[in-house]
This record gives structure tokens, sequence and C-alpha cells, in this order.
């Protein structure tokens, strides 16, 4: 079997959760497409190019399956994920390749969707479910050289903003047990995977519903200024205690969680207490906007004004002091003026993000802009607003990472330099790429030279910086511990 994935991290996470299940049936990896007997797309429904690029895929492995048949070797093709799950009638039809449609809860299934294409029929499950979620599952599935992996601790979204798929394409919001995530964590840590993030559509409202003793706590409180529309639901161990024993496993092991939901910081205000207590925790958050109008924001239904955005803000910067900051933007959302869109850009501005994930609006069916609001911002206002926000990111972003110039950071190397093979890349606590020379340095001692390796911490003095890369000159080699200048 050859998996190709596409969009999110999440389809990372379900590409070897669903590698996984396979494995156990018998099923071998193929590394290159030649070699393989079944080819698996694993799909992302965000945005419409994001579907175009599986309908192109999709052309090219006509011809290769065509070829195949020819030659008697047949090849069987699977489209996985939230494409599947979104479009399942018009890929059997459109594509009479493809043999087996399965959607995010059905991965289960793919053995015996596999049997039936052997049979030559097609065979599709996009059955959503409100229990799924793999938690028995252990994904073996690292990324940069097996120092980084992701985990994922819940599937779904409750949220229904009015832009989204997800809640269509992916269910209802679900958490794993703490207990399953943290058995995955620790065999990660004994693999010596060295970061770990946490993987969810909402991680900050997860909740562990998998014993009765932790049915009795009270519903959490939202953020100041911020609503829902579904009603918090009560019960459950939060996300707080879930950082806090995941922190606890290893403390060479850094911690990142995403994507979470504005609304549900800062009442819960332990979660930034163990960002900026816990050394291992990053001091890094994402925090998706969307846009920086009130108005706008009220029409994508995100619960929260661009005052009680910034105030938010504010309160991370107070709890989280050189906290790194991420955000999302559609531009031209329907019924954007050229005000709201001005708004977006003074929100950029003001909050100044490290990094960004920039997009022009793309309408989906089935959600609620789709049935409510018409899309009404053209084309090529919606590209030269998204140039816009862009230009405004990548300014901004440039003179918050130049503000790290002439620091010395603590880098995890992912590997080499993907432009020069004399040189090494890997990412900051704040999540921002640093390059640096691949020469030798002293160990943690201080005692040896050495060369680092994936998976090495790097203390890096920063020599210059762009909106998307710190460059430095490596000081030694040193651990997430001490992390003491050499």
């Amino acid at each position: 079997v050859y998996l190709e994935t596409y969009g999110c991290q999440m389809n990372v996470n379900d590409a070897a959760i669903a590698w996984a299940i396979l494995q156990k049936s018998g099923y071998a990896r193929a590394r290159v497409l030649s070699e393989a007997d079944v080819v698996l797309l694993v799909t992302c429904s965000v945005r419409e190019k994001a579907e175009q690029a599986i309908w192109n895929r999709l052309q090219h492995l006509k011809a290769l399956k065509t070829k195949r048949l020819q030659a008697r070797l047949p090849l069987h093709i699977g489209i996985l994920g939230c494409m599947a799950e979104r479009l399942k009638e018009k890929i059997l039809h459109r594509e009479k390749l493809v043999d087996i449609v399965a959607g995010p809860d059905a991965y289960r299934d793919l053995p015996r969707l596999l049997a039936v294409a052997e049979s030559g029929q097609q065979a599709a499950n996009v059955l959503l479910s409100l229990e799924e979620t793999y938690a028995d599952i252990l994904p073996v599935q690292t990324s940069a050289g097996g120092a980084t992996a992701f985990v994922s601790i819940m599937r779904g979204c409750d949220n229904m903003c009015s832009y989204c798929i997800v809640p269509f394409t992916r269910g209802r919001e679900r958490s794993r047990p703490i207990a399953s995530i943290l058995q995955e964590v620790k065999m990660l840590s004994d693999q010596g995977v060295k970061e770990v993030t946490l993987l969810g559509q909402n991680v900050n409202s997860f909740r562990d519903m998998s014993e009765v003793q932790f049915q009795s706590a009270a519903p959490p409180v939202l953020s100041r200024g911020f609503s829902t529309v579904y009603k918090p639901k009560p019960g459950g161990l939060r996300f707080a205690h879930l950082l806090d024993q995941v922190s606890r496993i290893d403390p060479e092991m850094r911690i990142r969680f995403t994507s979470p939901h504005p609304k549900d910081f800062p009442d819960e205000a332990s979660v930034l207490q163990l960002i900026q207590e816990r050394h291992n925790i990053c001091k890094q958050l994402h925090l998706p906007a969307q846009s920086g109008s009130t108005r706008v924001l009220e029409a994508m239904r995100r619960g929260y004004t661009r005052e009680a955005y910034l105030e938010l803000v504010q309160h991370v910067r107070d709890s989280i002091p050189g906290v790194s900051l991420s955000s999302d933007f559609i531009a031209g959302f329907c019924g954007e003026t050229e005000e709201d869109h001005q708004q977006t850009v003074s929100l950029l501005r003001e909050v100044r993000y490290n990094i960004g994930f920039l997009f022009a609006y793309s309408m989906r069916e089935k959600t609620r802009a789709y049935h409510r609001l018409q899309d009404d911002v053209p084309a090529d206002v919606k590209r030269r607003r998204l140039e816009e926000l862009i230009s405004v990111f990548r300014e901004e972003a440039a003179r918050a990472n130049g503000a790290l110039v002439g620091r010395s950071l603590v880098v995890l190397v992912e590997g080499p330099s993907k432009r020069s093979p004399s040189e090494l890349c890997g990412r900051n606590d704040g999540n921002i790429k640093v390059i640096f020379p691949d020469a030798e340095v002293e160990d943690a001692e201080g005692k040896a030279l050495v060369r680092a390796q994936p998976g090495d911490y790097v203390l890096v003095k920063v020599t210059s910086a762009s909106s998307q890369t710190l460059k430095g000159v490596p000081l030694c080699r040193t651990t997430l511990s001490s992390s003491t200048p050499c």
C-alpha cells in the first residue's frame, strides 16, 4: 500500500492510523508508487484548491491504472478522509477508477473495503461516529528524521463556524481517554522522539469522559467577551489536566498543541500558567483570528469581537512573556467590505504575529454560509486583499523575528536544510525555522566536539531574521532541562 497525504497535520495523523490498521492486516508499505498494489490518498476539503489537487492527481493515476491493467497487474485506488466524506457519490461516479471511499471514522473498515475492491466492486464507508477516536491504535508516524511526531487527542468539532466544512466531514467533537494519549506519548519518548504536537480541531475544549469519576466536574467558563453556539458541557478531565500529565512524561521532550479556539482561553488560566511554568511546553500559541472586523466575525459565527480577541492577546502576552503567536486569516469572506478588510490589516499590524496562515475564502457546500450568505466578493478582489494581508503579515513578522537577532535560542535539529547540505534546519521554542551551519560544536558537558544530529538540541545565536526564517551560528549542543549558555 502506498499512502499520499494532503492537507493538515490531522491528515498526517490519519494516514498513520490507516497504515497501522492495514499493517495489522498483513499489508506491506510501498515506498514508491511503482511498487504499489493499492494507492490511498488521504484528502482535504477545507478549500476548493485542495480538492482540485486530488482531481488532478486522479487523472495521473488513471493513466497508471490503465497501464497496469494491460500488464495484468491491477492497481486499486482509494480516497480517504474529508473529501471522501463530502463527495462520496461524485468520486465513485465521476472517477470510475476509484475502488474505495472511506471517511475519517471508517479507517478500521479499510481491510474489508479493500477485500471488496479485490473482487472487482467499488466499496464505500463514510459513516460518521459519535465515539470513534482510534484510542487503541498507536500510529507510528514521525517526521523530520524521527525528531517530531503528532498525537491526535480528539476528533471532530462542535463550533459550527459558518465558513467551515470540518463539522460535516469529521463529525461531532469527541476526545480520547487521557490514558491512551499518555501511553502513545510515552511510546514516542521511548523511541527517541523529542517533540510531540497534540492535535485536534479544538484542543482546548478537550474533555475526557471515559471514567465515571470524571463526569461530575463543572462546565468550563469561556474567555471574557466570548460566546458559543452550543451549551458548554459539564464533566470530564480538561485540557489543562492532559497538558500537565503529558509534560511530565519526559523533561527532554517538547510539547506543542494545535489548534485551540480563542473562546476556550483564558478562564482556564491553568493552561497559560502551565505554558509559562513548564520548560518543555513550548511558549507558542496558535490563536486563529480569521478576521479583524467584528461585523465579519459575527457573520463567521466566531463568538467574539475584535476587542475581545485583542484583550485575549494582551492577557496571553502578560501571562507568557516572549510568547510566539500564530494565526489564521480568511480574505474575502461573504459580505466583507473594504473597511472590514482594512480592519484585518490593522489587526495584523497591531498583534504582529510570528507565523501566519492566510487564504482567500472558498465557499463550501453544507456550511451555514452556503445556505445563508452570498459569496459576493469577486475573485480578483479576494486575490488583491489576500496579497495585501500576506504583505503586511510578512512585514510585521520580519519585525517580530528581527527582535530575536543577537539572542541565543534552543533549536531542535530536524535535519539538513533543503537549500544547502552544509547547513542544518530546526525550530526554536516559538516554532520558527532556524538555519545554521553544520559545524562541530561542544557537547553539553563541554568535553568534546560533536556534529549535531536530528533530535539534538543546539544553542544557536541568531545573526539575521526574515519573516519566515532565522539564521545563526551554533554555540553548543545542549539539553532542554539545562539549556544554559555555553
